[in-house]
């Protein structure tokens, strides 16, 4: 495939320029040689071989955690650059009516000063709060039913995240929630932990797995 193709600050990790050689057209003011720093163009026609690297722009998954035992499930070691973290239930149940929730961490969890509040589409009294974690509820799930679930969380700059969600019932009565909430934490986000806000309901079902960017 003949493309042209900009190069700034450096020549993609991966990929190599053949036909012609990047001598032929010759490049100038300045001379593109050692570290490059600014943005040059290569005027002609090139071929690119090899494979790009995966950069820090791409979306990275994690590796799926069943939810079939436990009070919590980790997610740890995510890198500083991100700035979009994705959080997904499939089929996910706990043993009680306490209402999940997911705590951010730089370093060690934060499990303070939260503020994030949810309401329902299924009748009765709605409305939840919390403020030890950014909750997934409108109101106290069901026990023994399964929910899927996707909640985003986004960088707003500064240590500071917000987050917003919606949870559905996939078994049992019909059950529809969406939430937001908001933290600001000490240093670089780098884990996630899913969980009640009980602490003490068991995960029975599922799995849940993150994505991030």
């Amino acid at each position: 495939m003949a493309i042209s193709k900009i190069v700034t600050n450096s020549v993609d990790s991966g990929v190599t320029l053949t036909s012609p050689t990047i001598a032929s057209p010759t490049i100038s003011a300045p001379v593109l040689s050692g570290s490059v720093t600014g943005t040059y163009t290569l005027a002609g026609t090139y071929t690119l071989a090899g494979t790009p690297t995966a950069g820090a722009s791409l979306i990275t998954s994690g590796t799926a955690q069943a939810t079939t035992i436990g009070t919590f499930k980790d997610f740890t070691g995510i890198p500083s650059w991100v700035k979009r973290i994705t959080v997904m239930f499939n089929g996910v149940s706990t043993s009680g009516v306490s209402i999940r929730q997911t705590q951010l961490g730089s370093g060690s969890f934060t499990t303070t000063g939260y503020t994030s509040s949810g309401f329902g589409w299924t009748g009765g009294t709605n409305g939840t709060s919390s403020t030890t974690g950014i909750i997934f509820d409108g109101q106290p799930p069901l026990a023994a039913t399964n929910y899927n679930a996707v909640m985003t969380i986004n960088s707003f700059g500064n240590n500071i995240w917000v987050a917003s969600s919606l949870i559905a019932a996939t078994t049992g009565t019909t059950q529809q929630y969406m939430s937001t909430g908001a933290i600001t934490l000490s240093g670089a986000l780098d884990r996630i932990r899913i969980t009640t806000v009980n602490g003490i309901d068991t995960f029975d079902a599922g799995s849940i797995n993150i994505l991030y960017e």
